[in-house]
């Protein structure tokens, strides 16, 4: 068994197992704009009436899933062997062709699928803990990149404690340059395969991701969530009205990252109205049909 990865960039336009889980899934290619309050909250009312158009269609085109069978964990796991180990090389490949480590027992795993080619386009995982040996990545890690006094996982019931992590999205429903210091692949759409009214939806699977986890967690009952990440995600997510505490400093870790923390019950008062209503469409999908 490889040493878990934590919480790497992501290989999406916004957004194992020899390295810890945190070392590349948070790369943003989509940087936070440097610019005063009211640029801020313009772009972020932008942004809000955006994710309202896309959510009256966006079950016509994506459907959010749970990967609760076997089947549909393999799926999981085939992406991201596909997405980390042969699209963006970060992992070696293996004979099974599935990307997975001792956290995945022990996680949700939830996915996007493309209606259309019946295809999944993404894919991210809540790690659970169930008592306190069980220890979250974040803490395995980089315990630390964890300075704050009382955001840590240990200073809450363990069945109330997550960390969102492994965020892929596979070449073809992402559009990102080549970046030949990292060894990432191309992923251009191919817009002779998708339709111009698809290609709209493509850039919200992350976010889809994220809206999605945390529909999951407040479900569940996972309040107190996890993650590291670069900072300018963390600012990104904040146009989104995902807003992260950061409860250390930034860390040299394979790039600048650092550790946040979220209460999810605070998010669904934070959320913009027109991901708010995204969240609401993913509700109904995750929760009203199986999957």
């Amino acid at each position: 068994m490889k040493q878990p990865s934590g919480e790497r960039s992501s290989p999406v336009t916004h957004s194992t197992t020899t390295t810890p889980t945190h070392n590349r899934e948070h790369k943003a290619s989509q940087h936070a704009p440097h610019s005063n309050p009211e640029s801020k909250q313009s772009a972020a009312a932008l942004a809000s009436d955006q994710a309202l158009l896309i959510a009256q269609h966006f079950s016509n085109y994506l459907i959010p899933g749970i990967a609760r069978s076997a089947e549909l964990k393999q799926e999981v796991y085939a992406l991201r062997h596909q997405v980390y180990c042969e699209e963006l090389h970060f992992e070696e490949t293996n004979a099974q062709q599935l990307e997975q480590d001792s956290f995945d027992a022990h996680s949700l795993h939830c996915f996007i699928r493309h209606v259309s080619t019946n295809t999944m386009a993404g894919t991210l995982r809540v790690i659970t803990s169930s008592h306190t040996q069980e220890l979250l990545p974040i803490e395995a890690y980089c315990a630390h990149a964890i300075t704050h006094e009382h955001l840590t996982p240990r200073y809450f019931l363990p069945h109330q404690i997550c960390e969102i992590s492994r965020l892929a999205v596979p070449a073809t429903f992402r559009k990102r340059q080549t970046d030949q210091i990292e060894g990432s692949a191309t992923g251009v759409i191919n817009e002779h395969t998708f339709s111009t009214q698809e290609l709209r939806f493509f850039p919200y699977i992350a976010i889809s991701l994220y809206l999605s986890a945390i529909a999951i967690c407040y479900k569940s009952r996972l309040h107190h969530v996890f993650v590291m990440m670069e900072p300018r995600l963390a600012r990104s997510l904040g146009f989104v009205g995902i807003h992260f505490t950061p409860i250390g400093p930034t860390v040299e870790y394979h790039g600048k990252r650092a550790a946040y923390y979220v209460d999810v019950r605070q998010v669904r008062k934070t959320l913009s109205a027109g991901y708010k209503q995204l969240l609401h469409v993913i509700e109904q999908e995750l929760f009203s049909r199986k999957n």
